[in-house]
């Protein structure tokens, strides 16, 4: 690597959150771009070369531009970390993927959206994304029960996709008092020698 990571971001994006973290942890140099997405920054040409979809998270690695946050995730650990990542064996593997779908779909569409709402004024139905987010998470607590991590006792990207919204559902009017494993995988994670935590919002009373 000859310069840092360039991140295009938004500083309370989830997406974004969980590619800096894994960055982070992966003791990768990189410096954050803001993008003024409330005047088009992301819908500009030049950012559309980078991220077609206007979307970010998007990055810039010494020319090699990718987006989206679960990609990035994935070449991130194969070109700085290890298959431990990733998984070492089939059933690892499977299982990782499986928590990456969840996080393109259930986590996106249960506490991110509900979050989308509270925080950036999505309109949203805020009622039928905290249901969601309630389902997945029993779903989530029960997966956790007598583990470290969601894929055994090592951190994997499943943890590092994870994270971010679900950390951050109380913003979303998502509360997680009823989740103590949850909880306390949570608290593992931001644990973790170099972990970096995403920008926090006002948390408004959640159920």
């Amino acid at each position: 690597m000859t310069s840092p990571i360039k991140l295009y971001r938004n500083p309370k994006s989830g997406h974004c959150h969980r590619v800096e973290l894994m960055m982070s942890l992966l003791d990768v140099p990189y410096e954050t771009v803001d993008l003024d997405m409330a005047n088009g920054a992301h819908k500009a040409p030049e950012y559309l070369q980078i991220s077609p979809l206007g979307q970010v998270p998007a990055i810039d690695d010494d020319g090699t531009t990718l987006s989206d946050s679960n990609g990035i995730l994935a070449y991130l650990v194969s070109r700085y970390g290890s298959d431990d990542w990733i998984g070492t064996t089939p059933v690892e593997k499977a299982e990782i993927q499986r928590w990456l779908s969840i996080a393109a779909g259930e986590i996106a569409s249960g506490p991110a959206a509900a979050r989308l709402v509270t925080v950036f004024g999505a309109g949203l139905d805020h009622e039928a994304a905290k249901t969601k987010a309630h389902g997945l998470f029993k779903v989530m607590e029960t997966a956790l029960d007598g583990k470290t991590f969601l894929v055994g006792e090592r951190l994997t990207i499943a943890d590092v996709a994870g994270y971010s919204y679900v950390a951050h559902a109380p913003e979303g009017g998502v509360s997680l008092d009823a989740y103590p494993n949850i909880q306390s995988w949570l608290a593992r994670i931001e644990a973790l020698p170099k972990f970096v935590g995403m920008a926090k919002s006002p948390i408004p009373n959640a159920a």
